[in-house]
């Protein structure tokens, strides 16, 4: 019975979970520090509703898919390959993005470690970075899977000693402050971080191959880790906003050091900045393989335009966190939300006359077209 459970709820569970809950989830306490934690509430309901939602439609179309097929491979079967072209272009934006998100995370959380200690430039730790990521990239080193499943573990296991000393640092000001004043330009920018942080499409194939004898768990599996992964964001949000306040920073482990001291929050520091460059080189292999495999690109090509282009990015300023993730869940991920919902009215998955259905469908596009055109607008500004 036990056995049972594990194979058929907790494994799935996890594998999703801990697919999803990458580095971006470290910049909620700042987004909801910016806007403020009720609108920040507000987002966290909206938004994991949209994401349970766009998860369950998923489900219905990859349970309607023959097997062994990924996002691009989705879009192609049901939209042509014109779209699917489209989709693997927008694809390897968003892994780059990805990746650059991954450097900054990476470097700000090494910079605060071994600056205080070492005369060494933060020019000189990106470089580091790189070559790492670069050499492991390059001979597509497997051992890696293991070391980014161990990080983590150690990751979750260093933000609970957080929790456990810096609960009695919990201040009810820091979450609720009294002289808050709502700030209007703020109003939307929670979206594309937390559709970042909750997004989870493209994990959904990998959990219905896991589950093969009984795929009708996928939904119940799938509402369940999202729900979980949603709560957990939200009391880390408090947890990091109560601690510091007005002065969360944008990776939120920083901000603790005048707090709870150096060595426990340097340890989830180095810890996280771990979790960031296996994050770093098990995105850039699948970006690498995406480039050799699909659009045919040499094996040395692929490896120079995966590890270098977010080198040059971030070489060329683009170093702020916040922007970037915004970017890639507004943007790249609201495109991604479109084509699945095009993916879903292809297929009939509507009973006719379920007119409250083709309301909710119809909301949907809404939100996502929106996203897009008011990170757009953004950006341009």
């Amino acid at each position: 019975m036990v056995k049972d459970i594990f194979k058929n709820y907790i494994y799935p569970i996890s594998v999703f979970s801990g697919g999803v809950i990458g580095v971006g989830f470290l910049s909620l306490p700042y987004v909801a520090m910016q806007s403020g934690i009720w609108l920040m509430l507000g987002y966290f309901i909206v938004l994991t509703s949209l994401i349970v939602v766009i998860n369950l439609i998923f489900c219905d179309i990859s349970l309607k898919t023959p097997d062994f097929k990924r996002f691009p491979g989705f879009v192609g079967y049901y939209l042509g390959k014109r779209a699917e072209t489209f989709t693997m272009i927008v694809t390897i934006l968003g892994g780059i993005a990805v990746l650059l998100a991954y450097m900054l995370i990476g470097v700000q959380f090494f910079s605060s470690v071994f600056q205080p200690i070492f005369p060494i430039s933060t020019l000189a730790i990106v470089l580091v970075y790189f070559l790492i990521v670069t050499i492991i990239i390059c001979f597509d080193i497997k051992v890696v899977s293991r070391v980014e499943f161990w990080a983590l573990i150690l990751l979750f296991l260093s933000l609970f000693f957080i929790f456990i000393k810096g609960f009695s640092h919990i201040q009810f000001g820091n979450i609720f402050p009294f002289n808050f004043k709502f700030n209007a330009s703020k109003l939307f920018l929670p979206y594309g971080p937390l559709l970042f942080a909750l997004w989870g499409v493209g994990l959904i194939p990998e959990v219905e191959e896991m589950i093969r004898g009984n795929k009708k768990r996928l939904k119940r599996i799938i509402t369940i880790s999202t729900i979980i992964i949603s709560v957990f964001y939200f009391l880390f949000t408090i947890l990091i906003l109560g601690i510091t306040g007005i002065h969360t920073e944008q990776s939120a482990l920083s901000g603790l050091k005048g707090v709870l001291g150096n060595t426990l929050v340097s340890v989830a520091l180095l810890v996280g900045a771990i979790v960031s460059i296996t994050a770093f080189i098990t995105q850039g292999i699948i970006t690498k393989k995406t480039l050799v495999f699909d659009l045919k690109i040499k094996h040395w090509q692929a490896i120079v335009m995966t590890c270098c282009t977010p080198l040059v990015l971030f070489l060329l300023g683009f170093t702020s966190f916040i922007p970037i993730i915004s970017f890639i869940g507004a943007i790249l991920l609201g495109i991604d939300g479109v084509l699945i919902l095009l993916m879903y009215k292809k297929i009939a998955c509507l009973p006719a006359g379920r007119a409250v259905k083709n309301v909710t469908i119809w909301a949907l596009f809404l939100v996502f077209i929106l996203g897009v055109i008011y990170e757009v607008a953004y950006f341009v500004k």
